[in-house]
Formats: C-alpha cells, structure tokens, sequence
C-alpha cells in the first residue's frame, strides 16, 4: 500500500467516471474512485488515475485535507456507516459556542489557536445575503465564483474562518470533520460574501479545539 499526502497527489491526473465514489480535497481538487476504509483520521481511497486510463491505485489521505466525500448513488443506498466510517471528535476537547452574525465581518470567537492544531465545527442556522437569498452554513449551492468574497472560489454566505489579523482565510461551510490551522492566533468567524449591510440572520456555531 503507497502512502500519499494531499501534497504528494498534486501530479496525479484522474478521469471522470460516472459510477464513481468522488474524494474532493479542501484545495478543490476532485478524485472519483471507490472509497475503502476512514481509519484513525486515514481516509484508504482506491483512486482512478488518468494514466494509463483505467488503472487505479490505493491512496491513503489524512481526513484534515478532505472536504467530502460524494458517494455513487448505486452505492449510497448499500452504503452503510459504521464506527470507523464516521470521522468523531476526539474526547476531552474544549468547546465555545459564538453566534456568528452575518452582517458583522468577523466574529471573534475569543478562540486561541496554535499553528498546526485540530479544531472541529458545528454549525447550523440560515442566513440571509441578498434579495430571494437564503442559505445555511454550507453556502450558496452551485455558488459563481467572485472574486470580492474573502474566499473567491467557495460557496458564497458559507461559513469561513480566519486566525488573527492575517488574510489566511479557511472554509468551514457545514463540515463537521478536522480542520488544521496554520498560524497561531485569535479565531475569527464570517461568512463568505462580498456586501454585508443587506444581510441578517447568524450560524450558531460551536468550536471544538
């Protein structure tokens, strides 16, 4: 079994097929294939490569790097997940509760982070970003990129973080699982839109760090 790091898959070119399991990482990248195990935070993914066409080779990706999983819908009926298939926070863990406004730029979740620690999310509620726009902590659905949002490429309204003063922005949208941060500081939460005076509405979020 090869061991590969999310960085290390950056030269891989994977073909798109239809029946597939997707693996899509946190840099946008998508991978279709067939999901094997998530063991101890290790996600085992039997990856399509695009050369040759039609091989496959076994991966294994730390769950931090992972955005989602989208499973083939002849699998996602048959599919079922146990213990080990559910990515779980660890126990012991402190936890805050903020509300995090969606016409405030940044929430300060009065959160101190160490570069290189393991926090975890959970949020719900709705926010409203515009005329006829309403969306939870996952954002706008089929979202256009624009390049005035903090995070040009995500979901617009998503939920997104920040550590201190820096312009690091990460996506949180409505991902329960790990998430790695790479400068130390304060955790700032916002949403992801351009034009904050039209909106209303807020994410109860909690943090688990």
């Amino acid at each position: 079994m090869k061991n590969v790091t999310a960085v290390g898959l950056v030269g891989l070119l994977f073909t798109v097929d239809l029946n597939a399991d997707t693996l899509v990482l946190r840099d946008g990248r998508r991978m279709p294939g067939e999901l094997v195990a998530i063991r101890d935070g290790i996600i085992e993914f039997q990856a399509e490569r695009g050369f040759p066409f039609g091989d496959r080779e076994r991966i294994r990706v730390d769950r931090a790097n992972v955005l989602r999983i989208e499973f083939d819908d002849r699998e996602r009926d048959n599919y079922r997940r146990d213990e080990n298939a559910r990515p779980s926070r660890p126990s012991g863990l402190r936890e805050r509760e903020v509300s995090v406004d969606s016409w405030i730029q940044w929430k300060d979740t009065g959160v101190e982070l160490r570069a290189g620690q393991v926090a975890y999310f959970a949020a719900s509620g709705r926010v409203r970003w515009g005329p006829k726009r309403e969306d939870g902590p996952a954002g706008e659905r089929n979202s256009p990129r624009n390049d005035q949002r903090p995070i040009p490429s995500r979901p617009a309204a998503a939920l997104i973080g920040r550590i201190g003063d820096t312009n690091e922005f990460f996506f949180i949208g409505d991902d329960s699982g790990p998430i790695q941060v790479r400068s130390s500081g304060r955790l700032f939460l916002g949403v992801n839109d351009d034009y904050l005076k039209d909106n209303t509405g807020s994410f109860r979020v909690t943090v688990y760090y």
